[in-house]
């Protein structure tokens, strides 16, 4: 039973949609309703439209319905949808509009026989009734199938009563008749054809119902869905968290792409040392701010933050997004990292010179981990390189050391400071720094030496 009832009408979501979802779901179901209220309304521009151009046969009459219920009705659908865009459409309210709706449809029908001077049965026969079926079908755009159902209820129980007044309201004579070419042809009443029309709103409001909670479930899914990969791109960047909900494909251990790249591994110089004067509470407010600042930085320049681990940032260029001067970005970022370190405070007047390691070269970016647990990332040789570099600053009296590949693809002043053997490799690997950046240093040296005492 309920493998058939998943097959009819989707599957479920178990358990109860987080608040924030079921407001977004809201959000959505108001357009909904803001959507249905423009529909009405050219439809009822449509009937005035319509009642218009057609010719008056009993324009001598005392009494116009016709006018009257459209009008009517007109000033009901202004009314509905300036209370939709006003956001006052409680469940009450939807539901008395859908009688309401009905209602004075049907008696727009009604109305014809007393505007065209007929008897009561010609109105069974006006075209007005296929806006039944409109009106059923635009209960759908909600995706909620209880007002669909609402709506073909009402429907079929004002037809019903449409039919059954035509039959009583003359006992004498009922007007039914089983020749088809009777029905065709005068105002007869075939009940066979008003039972047809009664199945069909019940058939239509069925499949649109299903339809819509079909439908609704799978909108449930893909808000919750939407929403997931919104909160996961706070967590992770944007441009990865992209990746990984786009995907063709779902991801699994090992997928990865090769790709020529530059990496900078960017690490805060004493942060332990910042970390024991500070509490837990200021120490979160201080690097929300240092992670705010960078963040500007590196957007700035085209870089992908792809891991964060403690006080320390793995950034890529050319990895997750295409960018061909990677090198330049890289090291343009890395120098903006040093401008904000120097310029900026944080929290209670606390500096955050940072430290950075820049390498080029080819790298993989992809999924490690199990198939429950991933982590998408760099790795590769020369994501080693940079991450060697980056703690040899302190070695070297130095803020950025930059790999010689990224010295030959970027256009910037730079003198080797040494070379280092990488794990892993058997011969050294020369490193640099700018030029500027070591004559800053020297600078600043030499002005705290010339204070002391």
């Amino acid at each position: 039973m309920e493998q058939l009832s998943r097959f009819i009408f989707g599957e479920k979501h178990t358990g109860v949609l987080p608040a924030r979802v079921q407001e977004s779901i809201a959000l959505q179901q108001q357009d909904g309703e803001k959507l249905i209220g423009w529909v009405q309304l050219a439809l009822v521009l449509t009937f005035a439209t319509l009642y218009t151009l057609s010719p008056k046969t009993a324009a001598h009459a005392m009494f116009q319905p016709v006018p009257w219920a459209i009008s009517l009705y007109g000033l009901f659908t202004v009314i509905r949808l300036v209370s939709a865009y006003k956001n006052f459409l409680p469940k009450w309210l939807l539901i008395g509009s859908v009688f309401m709706d009905m209602g004075l449809l049907m008696f727009l029908i009604w109305s014809f026989h007393i505007q065209y001077e007929q008897p009561a049965s010609f109105y069974l026969k006006a075209p007005t009734v296929m806006y039944v079926f409109i009106f059923i079908a635009l209960r759908a755009l909600r995706f909620e199938p209880r007002y669909i159902l609402f709506t073909g209820a009402a429907a079929i129980s004002g037809w019903v009563g449409m039919v059954l007044y035509v039959v009583l309201s003359d006992s004498e004579n009922t007007m039914i008749t089983r020749n088809y070419v009777d029905y065709l042809t005068s105002n007869a009443v075939l009940i066979g054809a008003e039972v047809d029309k009664i199945l069909s709103m019940g058939l239509v409001t069925t499949v649109l119902a299903v339809a819509a909670l079909r439908a609704q479930r799978n909108l449930n899914q893909a808000v919750l869905d939407q929403t997931a990969a919104k909160d996961l791109s706070r967590f992770v960047s944007r441009e990865v968290a992209e990746r990984i909900t786009t995907a063709d494909q779902a991801i699994q251990p090992g997928d990865g792409e090769s790709r020529v790249g530059s990496i900078i591994f960017a690490d805060i110089e004493g942060f332990s040392t910042v970390s024991e004067k500070l509490s837990p509470q200021q120490l979160a407010r201080v690097l929300n701010e240092y992670f705010e600042a960078m963040c500007e930085v590196i957007d700035h320049y085209g870089g992908v933050i792809t891991q964060f681990q403690g006080d320390m940032m793995l950034i890529t260029f050319n990895a997750v997004t295409s960018d061909p001067d990677h090198a330049t970005n890289a090291m343009l970022t890395a120098i903006g990292i040093q401008e904000v370190a120097r310029e900026r405070i944080y929290g209670h007047g606390a500096k955050l010179p940072t430290r950075c390691g820049v390498n080029t070269g080819e790298i993989v970016i992809g999924a490690i981990g199990s198939k429950d647990r991933l982590s998408f990332t760099v790795h590769g040789d020369q994501v080693n390189v940079a991450a060697r570099l980056e703690p040899l600053n302190k070695q070297y009296g130095t803020y950025i050391l930059v790999g010689e590949n990224t010295v030959q693809a970027s256009d910037f002043g730079f003198e080797q400071v040494g070379d280092v053997t990488v794990r892993g490799r058997a011969a050294p690997t020369k490193i640099y720094t700018l030029v500027a950046e070591r004559e800053l240093i020297q600078k600043a040296t030499n002005s705290e030496n010339l204070s002391l005492p």
